[in-house]
């Protein structure tokens, strides 16, 4: 009987050896684990009284909430990595410094009631007085009360912080004013470009400047001293024996701040004086002198003689007092009519102040 009893005392201690053992390694269950975490952290001394926050889910552990260290962060991190089935630790404990957490928010005090004091009555003793004086006295009160509204809010506002002002965006600039210049306007330029008919050939380009404002409706849209471009029409020279010089000018643009305007005008034309019949009668006059001094000299061959004699003779006077030829010299002021109207953006005057000679106008 007692053999019997010490054989099955072994077996006893082994089996219930085991079965602690698979106790210990069943893996526990969330809510164990969160139980058991929350018991650790209880009785560690310096994670005591904190408010912190223990979540697990499938064996992973969030820590949440404030502490004072580094070091009591580590600890609850260990604590929860020691129990049996953690197999992940989320720490997102916080340091915070122990003056910062513990100091409470200033309650808000309540302004002091000001006390009240009961009006005393006040005779008041009532005048009639005309209506406008009436409409006066209530304008002078309610300015005098508008004055302390305004003193008010003046007070209030300086004793506020003010706001840094935004700076706005400026608006873009308005266009430039534009004018036109109607058709028929007169157009005085001065001649920066001497021409002359026995040097210049049609097709030619000349250079000017506004000689006087270009205006509208009694506004200046051009002022003077501005660029003109113009071109010679026709020239003609007068010959030696016969004809007359011609000159024939047009405008064709005008150049304001940079920007060219084409425009069209009317032709300036001018002949010089004419030889025709007077250059023919001198050169008669000379054969026939000729003829006579060659029939005295004994007539035939010598008539002949005298008539080449007599006919070089009125050859050098008329050499002598060719055409007049037309020469604009530079500073010569020249008349044009606008047969179009031209818009233009409004200019200031030039920079440039060309001296300008007087000169009479053709």
């Amino acid at each position: 009987m007692n053999i019997k009893r010490s054989i099955h005392l072994p077996i006893i201690l082994l089996i219930t050896v085991l079965g602690l053992t698979a106790a210990c390694n069943r893996a526990l269950s969330d809510s164990e684990i969160s139980s058991q975490l929350q018991n650790k952290l209880g009785t560690d001394s310096g994670l005591q009284g904190k408010d912190l926050s223990v979540q697990a889910a499938n064996g992973t552990v969030t820590l949440s909430g404030n502490v004072d260290n580094d070091a009591q962060r580590d600890a609850a991190a260990r604590y929860a990595a020691a129990i049996p089935g953690v197999k992940q630790v989320v720490n997102n404990l916080q340091v915070v410094s122990p003056a910062v957490a513990a100091a409470p928010a200033p309650a808000p005090q309540a302004p002091a009631p000001a006390p009240v004091e009961t009006p005393k009555p006040v005779p008041v003793k009532r005048v009639v007085a005309p209506k406008r004086h009436v409409h006066e006295a209530e304008m002078a009160s309610a300015a005098a009360g508008a004055g302390a509204a305004g003193m008010g809010l003046a007070h209030q506002d300086s004793s506020q912080s003010a706001a840094p002002a935004v700076p706005a965006t400026p608006p873009p600039p308005p266009p430039p004013p534009k004018a036109t210049i109607p058709a028929g306007t007169n157009m005085a330029v001065r001649l920066v470009d001497s021409i002359d008919s026995e040097k210049n050939q049609p097709g030619e380009t000349f250079r000017a400047t506004l000689n006087s404002p270009l205006a509208t409706e009694g506004d200046i849209a051009i002022p003077a001293g501005y660029d003109v471009e113009g071109h010679i029409v026709d020239v003609k020279s007068a010959g030696k024996f016969a004809g007359q010089s011609l000159l024939v000018l047009q405008l064709d643009r005008i150049t304001v701040g940079g920007k060219s305007y084409n425009i069209q005008t009317d032709q300036y034309k001018r002949e010089g004086s004419s030889r025709g019949k007077n250059t023919a009668e001198k050169v008669g006059a000379g054969a026939a002198i000729g003829a006579i001094i060659g029939g005295i000299a004994g007539g035939g061959k010598g008539a002949a003689i005298g008539a080449a004699a007599g006919g070089g003779l009125g050859g050098g006077v008329q050499a002598a007092t060719k055409g007049q030829q037309i020469k604009l010299p530079s500073e010569t002021v020249l008349n044009f009519t606008l047969q179009n109207p031209v818009t233009v953006v409004v200019a200031q005057s030039p920079d440039s102040h060309r001296q300008r000679m007087d000169a009479p106008n053709n």
